[in-house]
C-alpha cells in the first residue's frame, strides 16, 4: 500500500489500537489488558536510540541495496546465536555489529541482512545500511535477507547472544520493547503482527527461551503503545548488587523459566534467612511489585514474600511450582524514597520443595 505516509500511520492507528487489545491472550497476571487508544495522540511513542551504519563503523555494501515503497506489516524477532558475553558496553556492541556484517559478507551478501541489532547491554544499531532513514520516516523499507519470503515484508531484529535455555539480559529485552513500540507506532503495524523467525522458516531462531517471551512482548508493546509504559522501573536479579542471600541460598540454572543465568533457591525452615532485593526508590508513591521465578511441579506452594511498603512489612504468598517464566504481580504497596530493601523471600514456611529468590521488578505507578 503506498500514498502519504503520514494519512497511512493516521488511519492505521485505529488497527494497532485495536490489536493491542487482542494482544493480551497468553499474558502473565501482571499486565492488565491495555484500554483502546480513542485518539492517536496517545499512541505515539519517543523514537530509541539508534546508531547507525556509520557510526558504528560499518563497511561499504558490496552491491546495491534494494528498497521497496510499500511498508512493513510484521516484525521477525530472531536471535544471533552467538556467545552470551557479559560485556554489555557500547564498543562491544559496535564491535558485534561489525563482526556480523563480516559474517554477512562471507555469506554472499551486499551487507548486513538484519534491519536493526540490539546488543545484550541494549545498545540498538541499524543493520543494512537505509534501514533507519526509512523507518524514522515511516515510509518504504529496505529489502533485508534475516527470513527468505519475508524480506520486504517484515522488519528484522537480531538480538545479541543466544536464548535455547539463556534468558535475555534486562537491558536487551527492554530494549526490544521499546524498539518494537516505535516500529509498530511508525509503520502502524500492530502488537499481534511481531512474530519469531521460526514461524516462517524452519529455524531454532530466536531460540526457545526468547520465542517464548513474544507473547509477553506483543502485550508489553501494546502498553507501551497505549501509553502505559511506567514513568519508572527497574530490576533486581538474583546476580545484580542490590541482591543479597546468605550461604543457604544456593545458586541453580536448572530451569529455562528462569530470570537471567540462574537462581537462587534454598529448602524451607522456621529460621530468619532471607534472600533481600534493594534498590533507590526515585520518590515517595505507589509501586507495583513483580516477581520472577521458575515455576516447577515440587516448588514451594506457598513462598513467603515480604514487601518493607511504607506503612509496614505484609507479607504475600506465591505457588512457585507453577506459572513460572513470566511476571507476576505481589500488589501495589506504598514506598518512600531513598536506597532501601524493598523486598524479600523467606524461608520461613511450613510448606515443603525450595524456596525460591530469582528477580523482582519495581515500577511506579
Amino acid at each position: 500500500m503506498t500514498g502519504n505516509p503520514v494519512s497511512r500511520r493516521d488511519v492505521m492507528r485505529g488497527a494497532v489500537a485495536i490489536g493491542a487489545g487482542m494482544a493480551t491472550g497468553g499474558a502473565s497476571l501482571a499486565h492488565a489488558s491495555p484500554a483502546l487508544a480513542a485518539e492517536s495522540s496517545a499512541l505515539a511513542v519517543a523514537a530509541p536510540t539508534i546508531a547507525s551504519c556509520a557510526t558504528w563503523g560499518a563497511a561499504a555494501p558490496r552491491g546495491t541495496i534494494s528498497s521497496v515503497t510499500t511498508n512493513p506489516n510484521k516484525i521477525l524477532v530472531h536471535h544471533t546465536a552467538s556467545a552470551n558475553v557479559t560485556d554489555y558496553s557500547q564498543a562491544a556492541a559496535y564491535a558485534h555489529a561489525r563482526e556480523i556484517q563480516q559474517w554477512h559478507f562471507d555469506f554472499g551478501w551486499v551487507d548486513s541482512g538484519q534491519h536493526f541489532t540490539i546488543s545484550r547491554g541494549g545498545y540498538v544499531m541499524e543493520g543494512r545500511r537505509g534501514s533507519l532513514g526509512k523507518l524514522n520516516a515511516g515510509s518504504g523499507a529496505i529489502v533485508g535477507a534475516h527470513c527468505p519470503g519475508q524480506n520486504s515484508a517484515a522488519i528484522g531484529i537480531e538480538n545479541q547472544g543466544t536464548y535455547t535455555s539463556a534468558t535475555p539480559p534486562a537491558a536487551l529485552y527492554n530494549k526490544l520493547v521499546d524498539m518494537c513500540a516505535y516500529i509498530c507506532d511508525q509503520y502502524g503495524i500492530a502488537p499481534t503482527q511481531i512474530y519469531g523467525h521460526r514461524d516462517f522458516l524452519a529455524t531454532a531462531c530466536p531460540g526457545d527461551v526468547l520465542y517464548a517471551r513474544l507473547p509477553q512482548l506483543r502485550t508489553d508493546v501494546a502498553a507501551a503503545l497505549n501509553g502505559t509504559t511506567p514513568t519508572w522501573s527497574t530490576i533486581v536479579d538474583n546476580t545484580s548488587s542490590g541482591f543479597a542471600a546468605g550461604a543457604n541460598w544456593s545458586v541453580s540454572s536448572y530451569s529455562a523459566e528462569r530470570y537471567g543465568a540462574d537462581y537462587r533457591y534454598a529448602n524451607p525452615e522456621e529460621v530468619s534467612d532471607l534472600a533481600t532485593y534493594s534498590a533507590t526508590i526515585p520518590a515517595t508513591g505507589n509501586y507495583k511489585i513483580e516477581t520472577w521465578y521458575p515455576g516447577i511441579a515440587g516448588y514451594n506452594t506457598s513462598t513467603p514474600f515480604i514487601v518493607y511498603a511504607s506503612g509496614g512489612s505484609q507479607v504475600v504468598r506465591v505457588d512457585q511450582s507453577t506459572g513460572g517464566g513470566a511476571w507476576k504481580s505481589l500488589g501495589t504497596f506504598a514506598l518512600t524514597s531513598g536506597a532501601k530493601t524493598v523486598a524479600a523471600v523467606s524461608r520461613w514456611t511450613t510448606t515443603t520443595g525450595y524456596v525460591v529468590a530469582d528477580a523482582v521488578r519495581i515500577s511506579r505507578v
